[in-house]
């Protein structure tokens, strides 16, 4: 089975951050920063989309586990996650409720049956993602969701102003070969073509400067897909 491609490189990037940083400062700088704000942004977008008391919700790339600390103080909900980095997980399930499961996963699919899971959510997963890679996942999501079951997931858009600069930071990496992490791209266009090979519809997308929480906005833009 497929792998990520780029493992051992993440690897040595939270190692980095760990030894240069406090540990929650390290895993928060890992997700991007704003642990607790993102997090909530998160929580609300999932909430305002369909996630409910009492489902099952696999949280695929759940990094540190901001998305499972924020869900945990909104909802009673059935959680998976999922992540490629053992110390990740091992914050994630520190700071997260007993029954919160974590799962170590490197492979580009889910190691769950079918029609397991109420929601899908992934957040800045498919930014760091080939798109066949991200091609090959959501397809994977869409077998282990039940029918009726949603995809939750954030992008890096062209037509955002606001995200420019995520490409040109990471030219002048490409430039400098710094780049600790791959930034994908992907435009709606090519999300609804990946939507219908797979067997989603497109609920909705929701803009990277559109408002989430009390004026906050995620930073990414959004899709919500149904099975």
């Amino acid at each position: 089975m497929a792998e990520f491609h780029f493992v051992e490189d993440y690897e040595k990037h939270v190692a980095r951050l760990m030894r240069d940083h406090p540990i929650d400062e390290a895993m928060s700088l890992d997700v991007g920063g704003a642990y607790d704000i993102i997090g909530r942004i998160e929580a609300e977008a999932l909430v305002k989309n369909g996630l409910r008391d009492g489902m099952r919700l696999a949280d695929v790339g759940c990094g540190s586990g901001r998305t499972a600390v924020a869900l945990a103080r909104r909802l009673r909900i059935d959680y998976d996650g999922y992540d490629i980095v053992q110390a990740l997980l091992d914050y994630a399930r520190s700071k997260a409720p007993e029954k919160y499961r974590f799962h170590m996963n490197r492979a580009v699919k889910l190691p769950a049956p079918d029609a397991t899971f109420d929601y899908v959510c992934a957040f800045s997963l498919f930014t760091h993602l080939l798109h066949e890679e991200t091609f090959i996942y959501m397809r994977d999501c869409h077998r282990v969701l039940k029918k009726g079951g949603k995809l939750l997931f954030s992008f890096l858009e062209f037509r955002m102003a606001a995200l420019w600069s995520i490409f040109e930071a990471t030219v002048k990496q490409y430039e400098a070969s710094t780049r600790p992490t791959l930034n994908m791209f992907l435009e709606r266009q090519a999300i609804e073509v990946f939507a219908a090979k797979i067997g989603f519809s497109v609920e909705a997308f929701i803009d990277a400067d559109a408002p989430v929480l009390d004026g906050h906005k995620l930073g990414q833009s959004m899709c919500v897909m149904v099975r």
